[in-house]
């Protein structure tokens, strides 16, 4: 098996996500056994503090300290347990000797595997204002449905709110699910969760479109990774 680090703490609980689920798996696989697996956990008022403010080249310097330390522990990948933070996830690939699986790429993977094309993309304010993901996304063809202004903000605060505290509440999971279905009325085919903490709210079985969960989908690359099952396909 491969060792994989992991880049968390934005949040606590979509990180300890990947921990639990990529060590089921090899488990699974593997009866006996555990991944191999490299973590650096933030504090995540520090990181949310450069988002807050813009200051993108901060958090770079943060993220590529933390996944040098993983590199130079032997991890033989690395992930960012964090769509936001894929803002800067080029800029780290450019510096870093092992491959970053990057959340985006790989939910596109999947889109196409399921031939979808028109996705809704739900995130924090961040994920839903910058380009950097839907812009990723459209230079692959898919046509991106974002929520309008007043939506995100009220998906920004059940993020913020209820999820990254630990808690999931019915009122929370109903303003996700109304927000979904006027998108999918519209014409969306599917839904992105592009914040790896909306799956502890938003199941496959709550709407009408087909879910992505981006923490699920870096979870089975994770593992493909490890397993070394093949290249991971390109966008």
């Amino acid at each position: 098996m491969k060792t994989i680090g992991l880049i968390g703490g934005c949040s606590a609980e979509s990180t300890s996500i990947y921990y639990a689920q990529i060590n089921a798996e090899v488990r699974q696989r593997l009866p006996g056994h555990g991944a191999k697996l490299l973590l650096w956990s933030f504090d995540f008022d520090e990181i949310d503090a450069c988002c807050r403010n813009g200051d993108w080249d901060l958090a770079f310097q943060k993220f590529l300290q933390a996944a040098k330390w993983l590199e130079a522990g032997g991890a033989e990948a690395i992930l960012l347990c964090t769509n936001t933070m894929h803002r800067i996830a080029d800029r780290l690939t450019a510096e870093l000797k092992v491959p970053l699986l990057h959340i985006v790429d790989e939910t596109a993977v999947q889109l196409r595997a399921a031939q979808l094309s028109r996705p809704i993309l739900l995130g924090t304010r961040f994920t839903m204002a910058e380009p950097f993901y839907k812009a990723r996304l459209e230079v692959s063809g898919f046509e991106v449905y974002l929520p309008d202004p007043d939506d995100r903000e009220e998906i920004h605060a059940v993020i913020y709110e209820e999820l990254i505290p630990g808690r999931v509440t019915d009122e929370g999971r109903g303003t996700l699910v109304a927000i979904i279905e006027r998108l999918a009325a519209s014409g969306a085919d599917s839904v992105i969760l592009g914040c790896t903490e909306l799956g502890l709210s938003i199941r496959p079985q709550n709407v009408s479109v087909p879910v992505f969960d981006t923490a699920e989908v870096h979870i089975r690359a994770a593992l493909a990774f490890i397993f070394g099952e093949g290249a991971l396909e390109a966008v």
